[in-house]
């Protein structure tokens, strides 16, 4: 089963906790704080393998979770950390977080791997929070939580040339014809249910990769046949071959066609334009294809070339055309910079690291470093009670509660904890 879109939840593995110890030996006085960090969590990382070729093995994984790391111990030992999860996939996949929209990764090297999720990072033990005026500290962290996100993967095949077209034109007989593979070939359409990949090698020897897309129909760019499914395959090749019926066998305007799937491109993405085409007029075997091939070549302005895939004539002329072109056309890269998630944009004013809302008799307080400290916080030591409250106001917490009107005795939720607000 092919398979080139799936969405799944990823959640990297909880950091080791922090120990609480303190040295005592017979012979060492004031041993002194000795409880080791934590380890970190395990990663999950996305790694391409060359063997596959579709996200089957993700598509019944409605969830991926990675180990938490090991707590630390006393003798100041430190917790192993979790081992990474590695997931393979094909080349050509890109990773896209659905919550904020922008891309992980897009994977289209050989061995290229990406962290998708972070683990987090080991709790500190109370040998981290020594200091010459606190040299026995009572207080140690819980592990960071690993990061969880919601990710759609997509699969984009990797082709130098795209073979697009209606429905029975002939798209599939042609790769089995300039190529080793074997795609499905029946008197039917929509025969070809998913793209097929094909190695060509020409006549002075260079070789490329073609894809066979399953045929378009008018509105595949909204959803109409398989098109829409399938479009994206085409987004990465450089050359887009249009194979024509020109016979007009079923009855069909070879020109028509023609004006019909750079429609659907344009509608999908108006960028696929701007790629080299050529056309590829198939079946001139047929009885009426040779004047049909008249009026075409008056309506349009790109590259024709005559064949018949089933008397397997004139393809070596098409290969050199799309090798020559190839020769002098760049890889695009897919997305812009902007729409990574690496992609930094720097700001003047630094944004508040939480916020603060009323609701009922409560005020909830919301954020990521918020909630990050909450849950490192071992609410069992008076210590690290203090220091919470400490690193609250050091955001700015105390100051934004007092000037939204917070009383003595309000209460105050963060997570799902309440806490009683004192100036």
């Amino acid at each position: 089963m092919f398979v080139d879109e799936v969405t799944i939840k990823l959640e990297a593995g909880k950091g080791g906790d922090g120990c609480t110890a303190f040295r005592r030996e017979k012979y060492v006085p004031d041993g002194g704080p000795d409880g080791g960090n934590g380890g970190r969590g395990a990663n999950i990382i996305f790694k391409v393998d060359e063997g596959l070729r579709t996200l089957l093995d993700l598509r019944y994984r409605s969830i991926i979770k990675g180990r938490k790391g090991e707590n630390g111990s006393g003798k100041n030992k430190t917790g192993a950390k979790a081992e990474d999860i590695i997931i393979k996939v094909p080349l050509g996949t890109v990773v896209k977080d659905v919550e904020t929209g922008f891309i992980l990764a897009d994977l289209t090297h050989k061995n290229d791997e990406v962290i998708v999720a972070n683990g987090g990072r080991g709790g500190r033990g109370n040998r981290a929070f020594a200091t010459a005026s606190n040299p026995a500290p009572d207080i140690s962290e819980n592990g960071e939580p690993g990061e969880v996100k919601t990710l759609k993967i997509e699969l984009k095949l990797l082709a130098d040339v795209g073979l697009v077209g209606l429905p029975s034109v002939g798209k599939s007989t042609i790769l089995s014809m300039i190529s080793a593979s074997k795609p499905k070939i029946a008197a039917y359409h929509f025969t070809t249910l998913s793209p097929n990949l094909g190695v060509v090698k020409t006549t002075d020897n260079r070789s490329f990769v073609v894809a066979d897309l399953p045929g378009l129909i008018e509105g595949a760019s909204q959803g109409e046949g398989l098109g829409d499914r399938f479009l994206r395959h085409i987004e990465r090749t450089r050359v887009i071959a249009h194979i024509i019926d020109m016979s007009g066998y079923e009855g069909r305007d070879p020109y028509d066609d023609y004006v019909t799937i750079n429609n659907e491109l344009k509608q999908y993405n108006a960028v696929l334009l701007d790629r080299p085409q050529i056309v590829v007029a198939n079946k001139m075997d047929i009885e009426g294809a040779t004047e049909n091939l008249e009026k075409f070549k008056s309506r349009v302005d790109v590259p024709v070339y005559e064949i018949s895939a089933i008397q397997n004539k004139g393809l070596d002329k098409v290969l050199i055309a799309l090798a020559d072109i190839l020769d002098t056309t760049p890889n695009m890269s897919l997305y812009k910079e902007e729409a990574f998630e690496s992609h930094v944009l720097y700001k003047f004013k630094k944004e508040k690291p939480f916020s603060i809302t009323k609701e009922d008799d409560y005020w909830i307080v919301r954020g990521d470093d918020v909630g990050r400290l909450f849950k490192m916080t071992k609410f069992t030591s008076d210590e690290a009670t203090l220091r919470f409250a400490r690193k609250l106001k050091s955001f700015g917490i105390d100051d934004e509660l007092k000037r939204l009107g917070a009383e003595d005795g309000d209460i105050v939720k963060i997570m799902n904890y309440n806490f009683e607000y004192r100036e």
